[in-house]
Protein backbone atom coordinates (compact mmCIF):
# COMPACT_ATOMS: atom_id res chain seq x y z
CA UNK A 1 0.00 0.00 0.00
CA UNK A 2 1.14 3.43 -1.03
CA UNK A 3 -0.06 6.89 0.11
CA UNK A 4 1.11 10.53 0.71
CA UNK A 5 2.40 9.16 4.09
CA UNK A 6 3.39 5.77 4.19
CA UNK A 7 4.39 2.78 1.88
CA UNK A 8 4.30 -0.77 3.08
CA UNK A 9 4.77 -3.92 1.90
CA UNK A 10 4.87 -7.06 2.88
CA UNK A 11 7.61 -9.43 2.74
CA UNK A 12 9.37 -12.56 3.69
CA UNK A 13 11.63 -13.23 7.03
CA UNK A 14 14.76 -13.71 4.98
CA UNK A 15 14.95 -9.96 4.22
CA UNK A 16 17.18 -8.17 5.80
CA UNK A 17 15.91 -4.26 5.35
CA UNK A 18 18.23 -1.67 5.65
CA UNK A 19 17.09 2.05 6.47
CA UNK A 20 19.97 3.77 4.01
CA UNK A 21 18.94 1.83 0.89
CA UNK A 22 15.72 1.42 -1.33
CA UNK A 23 13.95 -2.15 -0.58
CA UNK A 24 14.31 -4.27 -2.85
CA UNK A 25 12.26 -7.75 -1.92
CA UNK A 26 10.00 -9.98 -3.88
CA UNK A 27 5.86 -10.15 -2.90
CA UNK A 28 5.30 -12.18 -0.67
CA UNK A 29 1.85 -12.46 0.24
CA UNK A 30 1.08 -16.14 1.15
CA UNK A 31 2.73 -19.15 2.32
CA UNK A 32 1.89 -22.70 4.29
CA UNK A 33 3.09 -23.90 7.95
CA UNK A 34 2.29 -26.90 9.64
CA UNK A 35 1.27 -27.39 13.20
CA UNK A 36 4.01 -26.63 15.76
CA UNK A 37 5.62 -24.06 13.77
CA UNK A 38 6.79 -20.74 14.33
CA UNK A 39 6.34 -18.32 11.35
CA UNK A 40 7.47 -15.37 10.77
CA UNK A 41 7.16 -12.54 7.88
CA UNK A 42 7.16 -9.20 8.10
CA UNK A 43 5.67 -5.78 6.95
CA UNK A 44 8.23 -3.26 5.96
CA UNK A 45 7.58 0.32 5.96
CA UNK A 46 9.19 3.62 4.65
CA UNK A 47 7.70 7.11 5.44
CA UNK A 48 7.76 10.79 4.37
CA UNK A 49 7.60 12.35 7.07
CA UNK A 50 8.63 12.16 11.26
CA UNK A 51 6.03 10.64 13.21
CA UNK A 52 5.78 9.57 16.64
CA UNK A 53 3.58 6.99 18.96
CA UNK A 54 2.10 5.76 14.93
CA UNK A 55 -0.66 2.95 16.05
CA UNK A 56 -0.01 -1.32 15.02
CA UNK A 57 -2.76 -3.29 14.92
CA UNK A 58 -2.83 -7.22 13.50
CA UNK A 59 -6.14 -8.75 12.75
CA UNK A 60 -7.54 -12.00 12.00
CA UNK A 61 -5.41 -15.30 12.60
CA UNK A 62 -5.54 -16.26 16.17
CA UNK A 63 -4.76 -13.05 18.36
CA UNK A 64 -3.18 -14.55 21.40
CA UNK A 65 -1.04 -16.62 19.34
CA UNK A 66 0.49 -13.25 16.88
CA UNK A 67 3.20 -11.54 18.22
CA UNK A 68 4.08 -8.10 16.73
CA UNK A 69 8.13 -6.39 17.40
CA UNK A 70 9.81 -4.12 16.08
CA UNK A 71 12.79 -4.67 13.90
CA UNK A 72 15.69 -2.40 15.57
CA UNK A 73 19.25 -1.51 13.60
CA UNK A 74 22.18 -2.42 15.61
CA UNK A 75 25.60 -1.10 15.02
CA UNK A 76 28.57 -3.59 13.83
CA UNK A 77 32.03 -2.17 13.52
CA UNK A 78 33.40 -5.19 12.24
CA UNK A 79 31.02 -7.11 9.98
CA UNK A 80 32.99 -9.67 8.11
CA UNK A 81 36.68 -10.61 8.03
CA UNK A 82 39.56 -9.61 4.89
CA UNK A 83 39.04 -12.14 2.05
CA UNK A 84 35.31 -13.17 2.47
CA UNK A 85 33.18 -14.09 -0.32
CA UNK A 86 30.42 -12.28 -1.98
CA UNK A 87 27.67 -13.96 -0.34
CA UNK A 88 26.66 -11.03 1.76
CA UNK A 89 24.37 -8.70 2.27
CA UNK A 90 26.91 -5.88 3.00
CA UNK A 91 30.34 -5.79 4.15
CA UNK A 92 30.60 -1.63 5.44
CA UNK A 93 30.27 -0.85 8.69
CA UNK A 94 27.31 1.07 10.30
CA UNK A 95 23.95 -0.55 11.14
CA UNK A 96 22.18 -3.45 10.24
CA UNK A 97 18.73 -4.98 10.97
CA UNK A 98 18.84 -7.45 13.99
CA UNK A 99 17.58 -6.81 17.17
CA UNK A 100 13.52 -7.26 18.05
CA UNK A 101 11.70 -5.55 20.58
CA UNK A 102 8.39 -5.44 21.99
CA UNK A 103 5.78 -2.78 20.42
CA UNK A 104 4.96 -1.08 24.00
CA UNK A 105 1.55 0.39 23.78
CA UNK A 106 2.14 3.87 25.09
CA UNK A 107 4.83 4.34 22.35
CA UNK A 108 3.77 2.55 19.71
CA UNK A 109 6.41 2.78 16.40
CA UNK A 110 8.37 6.05 15.27
CA UNK A 111 8.38 6.41 11.52
CA UNK A 112 11.60 7.58 10.47
CA UNK A 113 11.91 10.20 6.97
CA UNK A 114 13.34 8.83 4.23
CA UNK A 115 14.19 5.34 5.89
CA UNK A 116 12.50 1.64 5.03
CA UNK A 117 12.15 -0.04 8.56
CA UNK A 118 10.30 -3.33 9.57
CA UNK A 119 7.87 -4.80 11.88
CA UNK A 120 8.69 -8.40 12.52
CA UNK A 121 5.28 -10.71 12.95
CA UNK A 122 5.41 -13.97 14.68
CA UNK A 123 2.31 -16.86 14.32
CA UNK A 124 2.57 -19.70 16.87
CA UNK A 125 0.73 -22.32 14.50
CA UNK A 126 -0.35 -25.07 16.82
CA UNK A 127 -3.95 -26.77 17.83
CA UNK A 128 -5.86 -23.29 18.20
CA UNK A 129 -5.28 -22.69 13.95
CA UNK A 130 -7.79 -24.46 11.96
CA UNK A 131 -6.81 -26.23 8.61
CA UNK A 132 -6.65 -23.81 6.01
CA UNK A 133 -6.51 -20.10 4.55
CA UNK A 134 -6.02 -17.78 7.96
CA UNK A 135 -6.28 -13.65 6.23
CA UNK A 136 -3.81 -11.71 8.82
CA UNK A 137 -4.35 -8.09 8.36
CA UNK A 138 -1.42 -5.67 9.47
CA UNK A 139 -2.38 -2.21 9.55
CA UNK A 140 -0.11 1.51 10.53
CA UNK A 141 -2.08 4.16 11.96
CA UNK A 142 -1.30 7.42 13.17
CA UNK A 143 -1.99 8.64 17.02
CA UNK A 144 -4.42 10.30 16.13
CA UNK A 145 -6.22 7.00 14.15
CA UNK A 146 -5.61 8.00 10.62
CA UNK A 147 -4.91 4.50 8.94
CA UNK A 148 -1.34 5.00 7.31
CA UNK A 149 -0.44 1.74 5.87
CA UNK A 150 -2.18 -1.78 5.52
CA UNK A 151 -1.21 -5.09 4.27
CA UNK A 152 -2.56 -8.42 4.40
CA UNK A 153 -0.82 -11.72 4.50
CA UNK A 154 -2.67 -15.44 4.07
CA UNK A 155 -1.09 -17.95 6.31
CA UNK A 156 -2.64 -21.70 5.23
CA UNK A 157 -2.37 -24.13 7.98
CA UNK A 158 -2.12 -28.12 6.86
CA UNK A 159 -3.25 -29.90 9.44
CA UNK A 160 -0.53 -32.00 10.60
CA UNK A 161 1.92 -31.31 12.95
CA UNK A 162 5.82 -30.99 12.75
CA UNK A 163 7.10 -34.11 14.44
CA UNK A 164 9.87 -33.57 17.61
CA UNK A 165 13.06 -32.28 16.74
CA UNK A 166 15.55 -35.09 17.26
CA UNK A 167 18.40 -32.74 16.60
CA UNK A 168 20.66 -32.34 19.88
CA UNK A 169 21.83 -28.30 19.54
CA UNK A 170 23.46 -26.37 22.09
CA UNK A 171 24.45 -22.92 21.62
CA UNK A 172 26.92 -21.99 24.60
CA UNK A 173 24.81 -20.64 27.69
CA UNK A 174 26.94 -17.83 30.12
CA UNK A 175 26.07 -17.64 33.30
CA UNK A 176 28.70 -15.29 33.88
CA UNK A 177 27.69 -12.75 31.34
CA UNK A 178 24.00 -12.60 32.46
CA UNK A 179 25.37 -12.20 36.04
CA UNK A 180 27.57 -9.21 35.02
CA UNK A 181 25.37 -7.18 32.71
CA UNK A 182 22.73 -7.26 35.18
CA UNK A 183 24.82 -6.46 37.79
CA UNK A 184 23.48 -9.16 40.09
CA UNK A 185 25.61 -11.61 42.58
CA UNK A 186 26.21 -15.03 40.40
CA UNK A 187 23.79 -17.51 41.67
CA UNK A 188 21.54 -15.33 43.76
CA UNK A 189 17.66 -15.27 43.66
CA UNK A 190 17.91 -12.68 40.68
CA UNK A 191 20.83 -14.26 38.88
CA UNK A 192 18.06 -17.87 38.73
CA UNK A 193 14.91 -15.76 37.90
CA UNK A 194 17.18 -14.69 34.79
CA UNK A 195 19.10 -17.33 33.92
CA UNK A 196 15.68 -19.06 33.98
CA UNK A 197 14.28 -16.82 31.48
CA UNK A 198 17.11 -17.09 29.07
CA UNK A 199 16.86 -20.61 29.28
CA UNK A 200 13.23 -20.70 29.01
CA UNK A 201 13.75 -18.32 25.38
CA UNK A 202 16.77 -20.86 23.74
CA UNK A 203 14.30 -24.02 24.63
CA UNK A 204 11.76 -21.98 22.77
CA UNK A 205 13.86 -21.59 19.62
CA UNK A 206 14.82 -25.73 19.44
CA UNK A 207 18.06 -25.55 22.09
CA UNK A 208 17.29 -28.31 23.42
CA UNK A 209 21.03 -29.30 25.56
CA UNK A 210 22.52 -26.28 28.00
CA UNK A 211 26.10 -25.97 28.70
CA UNK A 212 26.27 -27.26 32.57
CA UNK A 213 29.15 -25.30 34.47
CA UNK A 214 30.35 -27.61 36.83
CA UNK A 215 32.95 -25.46 37.38
CA UNK A 216 33.81 -21.74 35.58
CA UNK A 217 33.85 -23.02 31.77
CA UNK A 218 37.45 -22.73 30.71
CA UNK A 219 36.39 -21.32 27.47
CA UNK A 220 37.35 -18.05 26.06
CA UNK A 221 39.70 -16.86 29.04
CA UNK A 222 43.16 -15.24 28.61
CA UNK A 223 45.84 -17.54 29.69
CA UNK A 224 46.34 -16.69 33.14
CA UNK A 225 43.38 -14.43 33.25
CA UNK A 226 40.12 -15.22 35.23
CA UNK A 227 36.23 -15.15 34.29
CA UNK A 228 33.73 -14.74 37.08
CA UNK A 229 32.69 -17.76 39.01
CA UNK A 230 29.82 -19.69 38.04
CA UNK A 231 29.93 -23.33 39.78
CA UNK A 232 27.54 -25.19 40.61
CA UNK A 233 29.47 -27.76 42.81
CA UNK A 234 30.06 -27.07 45.76
CA UNK A 235 33.96 -28.40 46.66
CA UNK A 236 35.69 -28.73 50.53
CA UNK A 237 39.20 -30.08 50.48
CA UNK A 238 40.34 -31.92 53.72
CA UNK A 239 44.15 -32.62 53.21
CA UNK A 240 44.23 -35.43 50.04
CA UNK A 241 40.27 -35.57 50.25
CA UNK A 242 37.32 -33.80 48.74
CA UNK A 243 34.04 -33.71 49.51
CA UNK A 244 31.27 -32.46 46.78
CA UNK A 245 28.02 -30.39 47.40
CA UNK A 246 25.29 -31.06 44.91
CA UNK A 247 22.39 -28.57 45.58
CA UNK A 248 22.85 -26.11 43.00
CA UNK A 249 23.40 -28.59 40.42
CA UNK A 250 20.20 -29.96 41.15
CA UNK A 251 18.34 -27.01 41.32
CA UNK A 252 20.10 -26.55 38.39
CA UNK A 253 18.74 -29.67 36.61
CA UNK A 254 15.23 -29.20 37.95
CA UNK A 255 14.79 -25.56 36.54
CA UNK A 256 16.55 -26.52 33.44
CA UNK A 257 13.79 -29.89 33.28
CA UNK A 258 10.88 -27.80 33.83
CA UNK A 259 11.92 -25.11 30.86
CA UNK A 260 12.17 -28.10 28.55
CA UNK A 261 15.83 -29.07 28.19
CA UNK A 262 16.09 -32.66 27.01
CA UNK A 263 20.16 -32.81 27.32
CA UNK A 264 22.91 -31.49 29.30
CA UNK A 265 26.15 -30.73 28.11
CA UNK A 266 28.79 -30.45 31.23
CA UNK A 267 31.24 -27.96 31.39
CA UNK A 268 35.12 -29.15 29.77
CA UNK A 269 37.41 -30.80 32.86
CA UNK A 270 40.52 -29.11 30.83
CA UNK A 271 41.45 -25.72 29.45
CA UNK A 272 41.06 -24.85 25.94
CA UNK A 273 43.13 -25.35 22.98
CA UNK A 274 45.54 -28.41 24.44
CA UNK A 275 44.28 -29.96 27.93
CA UNK A 276 47.04 -28.52 29.52
CA UNK A 277 45.88 -27.17 32.14
CA UNK A 278 42.68 -27.52 35.34
CA UNK A 279 39.63 -24.75 34.86
CA UNK A 280 38.86 -22.69 37.74
CA UNK A 281 37.72 -24.61 40.68
CA UNK A 282 36.43 -23.02 44.06
CA UNK A 283 37.13 -24.84 47.03
CA UNK A 284 36.56 -24.56 51.03
CA UNK A 285 39.70 -24.92 52.89
CA UNK A 286 39.55 -24.89 56.64
CA UNK A 287 36.19 -22.70 56.02
CA UNK A 288 37.78 -20.07 53.75
CA UNK A 289 37.19 -19.85 50.28
CA UNK A 290 40.62 -20.83 47.62
CA UNK A 291 41.45 -21.21 44.27
CA UNK A 292 42.64 -24.65 44.11
CA UNK A 293 43.31 -25.20 40.58
CA UNK A 294 43.44 -23.34 37.42
CA UNK A 295 45.80 -21.81 34.85
CA UNK A 296 48.87 -22.70 37.27
CA UNK A 297 47.72 -26.71 37.22
CA UNK A 298 49.45 -29.06 35.59
CA UNK A 299 46.72 -31.08 34.10
CA UNK A 300 48.31 -34.08 33.83
CA UNK A 301 49.90 -33.70 37.72
CA UNK A 302 48.89 -35.80 40.50
CA UNK A 303 46.83 -33.76 42.28
CA UNK A 304 44.61 -32.51 39.51
CA UNK A 305 43.73 -36.20 38.71
CA UNK A 306 43.11 -37.50 42.41
CA UNK A 307 40.55 -34.80 42.30
CA UNK A 308 38.58 -35.69 39.43
CA UNK A 309 38.94 -39.13 40.19
CA UNK A 310 36.96 -38.67 43.21
CA UNK A 311 35.14 -36.36 42.04
CA UNK A 312 33.86 -37.90 38.51
CA UNK A 313 32.74 -40.88 40.79
CA UNK A 314 30.56 -38.88 42.89
CA UNK A 315 29.03 -36.90 39.75
CA UNK A 316 28.26 -40.05 37.99
CA UNK A 317 26.62 -41.68 40.92
CA UNK A 318 24.96 -38.31 41.67
CA UNK A 319 23.52 -38.19 37.94
CA UNK A 320 22.44 -41.56 37.67
CA UNK A 321 20.46 -41.32 41.05
CA UNK A 322 18.81 -38.29 39.53
CA UNK A 323 18.04 -39.85 35.99
CA UNK A 324 19.81 -37.86 33.69
CA UNK A 325 23.13 -39.80 33.11
CA UNK A 326 20.88 -41.01 30.00
CA UNK A 327 20.87 -37.34 29.02
CA UNK A 328 24.53 -35.86 30.17
CA UNK A 329 27.51 -35.62 27.76
CA UNK A 330 31.09 -34.51 28.36
CA UNK A 331 33.79 -32.25 27.30
CA UNK A 332 37.70 -32.89 27.48
CA UNK A 333 39.25 -29.33 26.05
CA UNK A 334 37.80 -27.47 23.55
CA UNK A 335 39.23 -27.10 20.32
CA UNK A 336 42.82 -29.52 20.32
CA UNK A 337 45.03 -29.25 17.45
CA UNK A 338 47.44 -31.81 16.15
CA UNK A 339 50.50 -30.61 18.26
CA UNK A 340 48.33 -30.76 21.41
CA UNK A 341 47.56 -34.52 21.19
CA UNK A 342 49.58 -35.51 23.99
CA UNK A 343 48.11 -33.64 26.59
CA UNK A 344 45.18 -34.41 25.06
CA UNK A 345 45.59 -37.43 24.95
CA UNK A 346 46.98 -37.72 28.86
CA UNK A 347 43.39 -35.97 29.69
CA UNK A 348 41.59 -38.72 28.02
CA UNK A 349 43.33 -41.33 29.62
CA UNK A 350 42.75 -39.80 33.21
CA UNK A 351 38.98 -39.96 33.22
CA UNK A 352 38.36 -42.38 30.25
CA UNK A 353 37.23 -45.22 32.69
CA UNK A 354 35.15 -42.93 34.74
CA UNK A 355 33.12 -41.58 31.42
CA UNK A 356 33.51 -44.91 29.29
CA UNK A 357 29.22 -45.19 29.61
CA UNK A 358 28.84 -41.53 28.88
CA UNK A 359 28.93 -39.51 24.80
CA UNK A 360 32.37 -37.27 25.34
CA UNK A 361 32.18 -34.89 22.52
CA UNK A 362 34.64 -32.03 21.77
CA UNK A 363 35.09 -29.54 18.68
CA UNK A 364 37.85 -30.89 16.76
CA UNK A 365 38.16 -30.20 12.98
CA UNK A 366 41.29 -32.37 12.09
CA UNK A 367 40.20 -35.82 11.13
CA UNK A 368 43.72 -37.37 11.50
CA UNK A 369 43.31 -36.40 14.96
CA UNK A 370 39.91 -38.04 15.05
CA UNK A 371 41.47 -41.30 13.77
CA UNK A 372 43.77 -41.40 16.99
CA UNK A 373 40.68 -42.50 19.14
CA UNK A 374 41.01 -40.10 21.22
CA UNK A 375 38.06 -38.14 20.75
CA UNK A 376 34.40 -40.34 20.97
CA UNK A 377 32.12 -37.78 19.75
CA UNK A 378 34.25 -35.27 17.35
CA UNK A 379 32.38 -31.90 16.78
CA UNK A 380 34.10 -30.67 13.06
CA UNK A 381 33.40 -27.38 11.60
CA UNK A 382 31.32 -26.86 8.93
CA UNK A 383 34.13 -26.01 6.78
CA UNK A 384 35.65 -29.58 7.72
CA UNK A 385 33.37 -32.04 7.68
CA UNK A 386 33.93 -33.70 4.78
CA UNK A 387 36.55 -36.26 5.41
CA UNK A 388 33.95 -36.78 8.42
CA UNK A 389 30.70 -37.37 6.12
CA UNK A 390 32.92 -39.60 3.89
CA UNK A 391 33.85 -41.68 6.46
CA UNK A 392 30.81 -42.61 7.68
CA UNK A 393 31.53 -40.99 11.19
CA UNK A 394 28.92 -41.28 14.04
CA UNK A 395 27.20 -39.74 15.42
CA UNK A 396 28.05 -36.55 13.45
CA UNK A 397 28.33 -33.32 14.96
CA UNK A 398 29.17 -30.19 13.13
CA UNK A 399 29.94 -26.78 14.20
CA UNK A 400 30.41 -22.65 12.54
CA UNK A 401 31.60 -19.77 14.36
CA UNK A 402 34.08 -16.73 13.62
CA UNK A 403 36.19 -18.75 11.21
CA UNK A 404 33.60 -20.23 9.10
CA UNK A 405 33.32 -17.10 6.50
CA UNK A 406 33.57 -18.67 3.23
CA UNK A 407 31.43 -20.58 1.22
CA UNK A 408 29.39 -22.38 4.06
CA UNK A 409 26.15 -21.61 6.35
CA UNK A 410 26.71 -18.73 8.96
CA UNK A 411 25.17 -15.60 10.95
CA UNK A 412 26.72 -13.05 10.80
CA UNK A 413 24.78 -9.73 10.63
CA UNK A 414 26.11 -8.98 7.32
CA UNK A 415 25.16 -12.31 5.50
CA UNK A 416 21.62 -13.18 4.22
CA UNK A 417 19.36 -14.94 6.12
CA UNK A 418 19.07 -17.62 3.68
CA UNK A 419 22.91 -18.71 4.16
CA UNK A 420 21.30 -18.91 8.37
CA UNK A 421 18.17 -21.23 7.10
CA UNK A 422 19.95 -23.44 4.98
CA UNK A 423 21.57 -25.24 7.48
CA UNK A 424 18.75 -27.13 7.97
CA UNK A 425 18.90 -28.46 4.83
CA UNK A 426 22.12 -29.56 5.12
CA UNK A 427 21.56 -31.09 8.39
CA UNK A 428 18.99 -32.86 7.09
CA UNK A 429 20.97 -34.59 3.97
CA UNK A 430 23.75 -35.66 5.71
CA UNK A 431 21.83 -36.71 8.86
CA UNK A 432 23.41 -34.94 11.29
CA UNK A 433 23.13 -35.75 15.20
CA UNK A 434 23.98 -32.51 16.89
CA UNK A 435 24.70 -28.88 16.35
CA UNK A 436 26.95 -26.44 18.59
CA UNK A 437 28.02 -22.63 18.46
CA UNK A 438 29.70 -21.31 21.09
CA UNK A 439 27.93 -18.19 21.67
CA UNK A 440 24.01 -17.40 22.87
CA UNK A 441 25.00 -14.75 25.37
CA UNK A 442 29.16 -14.23 25.19
CA UNK A 443 28.80 -10.56 26.62
CA UNK A 444 32.38 -9.94 27.31
CA UNK A 445 35.16 -9.08 24.50
CA UNK A 446 37.64 -11.62 23.37
CA UNK A 447 39.00 -13.54 26.04
CA UNK A 448 36.60 -12.54 28.54
CA UNK A 449 38.83 -9.65 29.25
CA UNK A 450 36.26 -6.85 29.59
CA UNK A 451 32.45 -6.80 29.81
CA UNK A 452 30.77 -5.33 26.70
CA UNK A 453 27.32 -3.83 26.06
CA UNK A 454 25.81 -6.04 23.22
CA UNK A 455 23.35 -2.98 22.20
CA UNK A 456 26.69 -1.00 21.05
CA UNK A 457 29.44 -3.26 20.43
CA UNK A 458 28.51 -6.20 18.65
CA UNK A 459 32.05 -7.64 17.64
CA UNK A 460 33.57 -8.75 21.11
CA UNK A 461 35.66 -5.44 20.57
CA UNK A 462 37.17 -5.78 16.91
CA UNK A 463 37.53 -10.13 17.40
CA UNK A 464 34.26 -11.78 15.97
CA UNK A 465 32.10 -10.30 12.93
CA UNK A 466 28.83 -9.13 14.33
CA UNK A 467 26.91 -12.00 14.92
CA UNK A 468 28.84 -14.71 16.23
CA UNK A 469 29.29 -13.71 19.65
CA UNK A 470 25.18 -14.25 20.73
CA UNK A 471 21.86 -14.61 19.51
CA UNK A 472 20.04 -13.02 22.10
CA UNK A 473 20.23 -9.43 23.97
CA UNK A 474 20.03 -8.84 27.53
CA UNK A 475 16.84 -6.72 27.66
CA UNK A 476 15.49 -5.06 30.88
CA UNK A 477 13.34 -7.86 32.32
CA UNK A 478 15.08 -10.73 30.59
CA UNK A 479 16.18 -11.86 26.85
CA UNK A 480 15.29 -10.18 23.36
CA UNK A 481 15.45 -11.99 20.08
CA UNK A 482 17.41 -11.18 17.15
CA UNK A 483 16.15 -12.01 13.51
CA UNK A 484 19.21 -14.58 13.49
CA UNK A 485 17.49 -16.58 16.47
CA UNK A 486 13.96 -16.86 14.25
CA UNK A 487 15.73 -17.55 11.26
CA UNK A 488 18.30 -20.24 12.95
CA UNK A 489 14.28 -21.85 14.42
CA UNK A 490 13.12 -21.83 10.82
CA UNK A 491 16.07 -23.97 9.83
CA UNK A 492 15.55 -26.61 12.41
CA UNK A 493 11.92 -26.44 11.41
CA UNK A 494 12.75 -27.24 8.06
CA UNK A 495 14.72 -30.06 8.81
CA UNK A 496 11.84 -31.60 10.87
CA UNK A 497 9.39 -30.68 7.73
CA UNK A 498 12.06 -32.58 5.86
CA UNK A 499 12.21 -35.12 8.49
CA UNK A 500 8.66 -35.70 8.24
CA UNK A 501 8.20 -35.91 4.26
CA UNK A 502 10.63 -38.47 4.78
CA UNK A 503 8.74 -40.92 6.99
CA UNK A 504 6.05 -40.42 4.24
CA UNK A 505 8.37 -41.06 0.73
CA UNK A 506 11.87 -41.79 2.09
CA UNK A 507 15.29 -40.13 2.58
CA UNK A 508 16.18 -40.51 -1.06
CA UNK A 509 12.78 -39.21 -2.29
CA UNK A 510 13.10 -36.19 -0.10
CA UNK A 511 16.97 -35.41 -1.36
CA UNK A 512 15.89 -35.83 -5.05
CA UNK A 513 13.31 -33.19 -4.35
CA UNK A 514 15.60 -30.78 -2.66
CA UNK A 515 18.17 -30.70 -5.75
CA UNK A 516 16.23 -31.80 -8.75
CA UNK A 517 16.31 -28.07 -10.08
CA UNK A 518 19.87 -27.95 -8.39
CA UNK A 519 23.18 -27.50 -10.73
CA UNK A 520 24.96 -29.14 -8.41
CA UNK A 521 24.28 -31.63 -4.94
CA UNK A 522 23.56 -30.15 -2.14
CA UNK A 523 26.68 -29.83 0.40
CA UNK A 524 27.89 -27.33 3.05
CA UNK A 525 29.67 -25.80 0.31
CA UNK A 526 27.29 -25.61 -2.24
CA UNK A 527 24.14 -24.83 -1.71
CA UNK A 528 21.40 -22.18 -3.07
CA UNK A 529 21.82 -18.74 -2.28
CA UNK A 530 18.71 -17.18 -2.42
CA UNK A 531 16.21 -16.90 -0.63
CA UNK A 532 13.03 -17.81 -2.92
CA UNK A 533 14.37 -21.12 -3.68
CA UNK A 534 14.48 -21.59 -0.11
CA UNK A 535 10.42 -20.17 0.38
CA UNK A 536 9.36 -22.31 -2.91
CA UNK A 537 11.24 -25.63 -1.38
CA UNK A 538 9.47 -25.33 1.30
CA UNK A 539 6.39 -24.58 0.04
CA UNK A 540 6.89 -27.65 -2.18
CA UNK A 541 7.71 -30.15 0.79
CA UNK A 542 4.33 -28.63 2.62
CA UNK A 543 2.41 -29.72 -0.21
CA UNK A 544 4.05 -33.01 -0.61
CA UNK A 545 2.94 -33.70 3.22
CA UNK A 546 -0.28 -32.07 2.09
CA UNK A 547 -0.55 -34.73 -0.32
CA UNK A 548 0.90 -37.53 1.86
CA UNK A 549 -2.34 -36.87 4.69
CA UNK A 550 -5.14 -35.60 3.04
CA UNK A 551 -4.52 -37.14 -0.41
CA UNK A 552 -4.78 -34.00 -2.34
CA UNK A 553 -2.91 -31.10 -3.82
CA UNK A 554 -4.41 -27.17 -3.91
CA UNK A 555 -0.97 -25.27 -2.55
CA UNK A 556 1.24 -23.47 -5.25
CA UNK A 557 4.70 -23.63 -5.14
Amino acid sequence: MTNNALDTRIISSLIKVFADEPLQAPAFSTASALQGESFHFQLAYHGYELMKHAVVKVQGGVAEAISVQKVELVPSELPIYAHHDNNLVRSAPGLYPDLLTPIHEQDGIVICPGQWRSLWISLEVDVRWTEGEHPITVSIASESGELLGEETFTLVVIPTALPKQQLMHTEWFHCDGIATYYGVDIFSEAHWDLIRKFVRTAVQHGINMILTPLFTPPLDTEVGGERPTVQLVDVTKEGERYSFGFERLDRWVRMCLDEGVEYFEMSHLFSQWGAKHAPKIIASVDGEEQRIFGWETDAAGPEYRAFLRQFLTELVTWLKAHRIADRSHFHISDEPRLEQMESYRQAVEAVSDLLAKFPVMDALSDYDFYRSGLVQVPVPANNHVEPFIEHGVKPLWTYYCCSQYREVSNRFFCMPSARNRILGWQLYKFQVNGFLHWGYNFYYSQYSRKRIDPFRTTDALYAFPSGDAFLVYPGEEGPLESIRLDVLLEALQDLRALQLLESYIGHEAVIALIEDDMEEALTFRSYPHSAEWLLNKRALVNERIREAVCGTSSLGT
